[in-house]
């Protein structure tokens, strides 16, 4: 009854920031602020509700204009679903029950889970890991359905699609949409199959939102994607905008594409286009054919780590959140796989730590989530996290091979991909280079510059931290 309370007093303070969209809209937002504060009395959380304010109130900084571009531009009903769904049910009371969730489990319960409905695909991207699974493994409606479900019950209310091509099963991930419209969805997609149709269903339901594919510059783009693709994704993200929908850019960065997919005008071009978030994500070599030349160099990783940060602060930035899920371990404590935060069901319905460490011991056809959250590889994640006390080497794969060749073996843990298995001492074999030349560069870095320490870190209990 008091959640249904808090719900309904959250889209109370929500209608009244909207309908003042055009005009003074900061101190509702000010107000939703107090209560979320309010409802979070007690946990921990690394959120100064004061100095968020006073940015919010800074008429002149990029937090304001953010907000402000969101009231004005976004449909009132998505913004409504999303204030609900992705704020209060998903970060308020969704942490919440986690936290109470893990105490009572005595596992990892995430904060969201990412699955692949399809491994199926209209286009045969080049280092894209989802091509080791083949084109035709499929997640039914029932399988996914019954998932949300036993997550909801353990406070889980953020889900993600992958793939293969997700929106190949737009049909259906609409229709978890509209079945669980407490929960928030994300799904990350080329973009070529977005068309008005599908704007008018998202539209609809209010709680899906997308993470388009980009690398670059049309050629960049083009190459690693097929030609033509670069202006597909041009005109989805001008129907995404128009019709007032949330949606940002999903980039894997390598060696080659770095400099470009960070400049002044590729982040103008994601503002300009209407994206909200741009989620980067460190090239993996995953799979037996990977090419180890596309690795960052050192000097390249450093750079990324300062330019990303530049680009989301949220006082003199462009207004595009951004995240970079190797370089802002510190942000998160370190790895947050093996349930941690998330894991990953791929299109096969084998249950694995990270939509790049493709072992597993569990299948959701199988086990329940909670016997998958328990599965010995789940377990060994949460007895070795952080895998690091430098969390800008949180990797047990790409900065601490040893780790995960060891827990891959003691679990007994087998390979997922059914076209090509890789061995974990493959796989792992490849990082070693690289871990340790990063590593002595992050070392340097961890010790000579500031970092932020969390206050509440989820690690096992009784771990240093916790």
């Amino acid at each position: 009854m008091r959640e249904m309370t808090h719900r309904a007093a959250f889209g109370k303070a929500i209608d009244v920031a909207l309908r003042r969209a055009d005009k003074d809209w900061e101190p509702e937002v000010g107000r939703l602020m107090d209560l979320m504060q309010d409802y979070m009395g007690g946990v921990k959380l690394d959120v100064d509700y004061d100095r968020a304010k006073e940015m919010i109130c800074d008429k002149e900084g990029t937090l304001n204009r953010y907000i402000r571009r969101l009231l004005t531009e976004v449909d009132p009903h998505v913004l409504r679903t999303t204030a609900l769904n992705l704020g209060f049910e998903t970060f308020f009371h969704g942490t919440k029950t986690i936290r109470r969730m893990r105490e009572v489990h005595h596992c990892n319960v995430p904060w969201l889970i990412l699955m692949d409905p399809t491994s199926a695909c209209n286009l045969h991207c080049t280092g894209c890991w989802a091509a080791e699974y083949g084109n035709r493994l499929n997640l039914t409606f029932e399988e996914m359905d019954g998932l949300i479900c036993q997550g909801k019950e353990l406070g889980i209310y953020f889900y993600m699609f992958t793939g293969g091509e997700p929106l190949v099963r737009h049909r259906d991930i609409i229709r978890l949409c509209e079945k669980h419209d407490d929960c928030a969805f994300l799904a990350y997609t080329n973009g070529t199959l977005v068309d008005e149709a599908f704007c008018g269903e998202m539209r609809r339901v209010g709680n899906l939102y997308l993470a388009i594919s980009l690398e670059g510059t049309p050629e960049v783009n083009d190459l690693r994607r097929g030609e033509g693709v670069y202006g597909k994704v041009m005109h989805a993200m001008e129907l995404l905008k128009e019709n007032g929908l949330i949606f940002g850019t999903s980039i894997c960065y390598t060696s080659k594409n770095i400099e470009t997919v960070t400049s002044e005008e590729f982040v103008d071009l994601m503002v300009e286009k209407g994206c909200r978030y741009a989620l980067y994500f460190h090239y993996m070599p995953v799979g037996n054919e990977a090419a180890l030349e596309l690795l960052p160099t050192v000097e390249q990783r450093i750079y990324m780590k300062q330019r990303v940060r530049e680009i989301r602060n949220m006082t003199t930035g462009k207004g595009l959140f951004t995240m970079d899920f190797q370089n802002d371990g510190e942000f998160v404590g370190g790895c947050i796989a093996g349930g941690r935060n998330y894991f990953h069901i791929n299109a096969n319905g084998d249950a694995e730590p990270c939509v790049f460490i493709h072992y597993s011991g569990a299948n959701i056809r199988t086990h329940t989530l909670l016997e998958i959250l328990k599965q010995p590889l789940f377990m060994a994640y949460r007895d070795n996290q952080p895998f690091n006390e430098n969390h800008l080497r949180p990797c047990p794969m790409l900065e601490n091979p040893e780790i995960l060749e060891r827990m891959v073996r003691e679990t007994g843990a087998k390979s997922t991909d059914l076209q090509s298995p890789e061995s974990a001492e493959h796989l792992c074999g490849k990082c070693h280079e690289y871990a340790k030349s990063w590593g002595e560069a992050a070392d340097r870095i961890w010790q000579q510059e500031p970092h932020r320490k969390s206050s509440y870190e989820n690690y096992k209990s009784g771990k240093k931290g916790n």
